[in-house]
């Protein structure tokens, strides 16, 4: 069955495909929003998209309502949706997919990405993607990989960017880059660490570095100083937030020296266990303020 609509076909070669899902691997926001720059950036084309119907419990992954400028109504189901655009020198093209993880058949959903990929002539998949650590907000981003071609595996060497140990519960990138590699493609993982205690989206500090490794390590020009200035702009509402709450700001002094102490770990954390450290942490805080005994 073909769960595919074409709006066109592309005419050059798609030798690299990005892609990126929405939920479970993108905290903050940080991996869909660095594609999304990208995308914009090279002004790639929608051409492609994956019929949501039958991939969805659509009672857990709801469609959502809006309403248009004539004040009428319009549904939003869960987009899955391929572009395309011209690398910069013009010697081939990139492939994109944006997702949202589905909730049923993730081999006949992953299938259909590695074939278009296959169909493309994509030769790489890069996934982007963000998950919540404890790394305080103040220091360099952190940024893990792995890959299974060799010259990005030596870009993500010189670049200090260490693979994970992580085994466990995955998500749909991992299905999606074992379908692509079973269709002859190599792969590699791109993630970004995002501070636990802050998982108000967007987080641009962390796409900003997200897209920077990127450009690095795929060797494409990209223009980040507006992802830099919304970086910017996002460091001093978080420093005046962490400012004006005096127990946000003890929890951060003693993370940045348990930080500078250890050797980063880079095992994926459970975030659940991360907000609950944090959560009994402001709570034994509360404890130990004046006035606040009892008995």
């Amino acid at each position: 069955m073909n769960y595919l609509t074409m709006h066109e076909k592309p005419d050059v070669e798609l030798d690299q495909m990005i892609i990126a899902f929405a939920g479970w691997a993108d905290a903050a926001e940080a991996a869909t929003n660095t594609v999304k720059y990208v995308q914009r950036r090279l002004n790639a084309r929608k051409f492609a998209e994956i019929d949501a119907e039958e991939f969805y419990d659509f009672a857990q992954t709801r469609p959502t309502s809006m309403r248009t400028k004539d004040g009428r109504r319009r549904i939003r189901w869960p987009a899955n949706e391929f572009s395309w655009a011209m690398k910069p020198d013009g010697s081939s093209g990139l492939l994109f997919f944006l997702g949202v993880e589905p909730n049923l058949r993730w081999r006949a959903f992953s299938q259909t990405i590695a074939g278009l990929a296959r169909e493309m002539g994509v030769k790489t998949v890069v996934h982007m993607g963000a998950l919540l650590d404890a790394v305080p907000h103040t220091r360099t981003v952190r940024v893990t990989g792995s890959s299974t071609d060799p010259n990005l595996r030596d870009a993500f060497e010189n670049r200090e960017i260490r693979s994970s140990n992580y085994q466990g519960p995955t998500g749909i990138s991992s299905v999606v880059l074992e379908a692509c590699a079973n269709e002859g493609m190599d792969y590699a993982s791109i993630w970004g660490h995002t501070s636990h205690y802050l998982q108000a989206a967007p987080n641009y500090r962390v796409s900003l570095t997200m897209a920077g490794t990127l450009s690095r390590v795929l060797n494409i020009p990209l223009y980040l100083e507006e992802l830099d200035s919304a970086a910017r702009t996002f460091d001093e509402e978080v420093e005046k937030a962490i400012g004006d709450d005096e127990q946000v700001r003890s929890y951060v002094e003693k993370l940045e020296a348990r930080y500078d102490e250890a050797t980063p770990p880079t095992e994926m954390p459970d975030p659940t266990e991360l907000v609950r450290d944090l959560e009994q942490y402001l709570r034994s805080e509360q404890r130990r303020r004046p006035g606040d005994a009892t008995g």
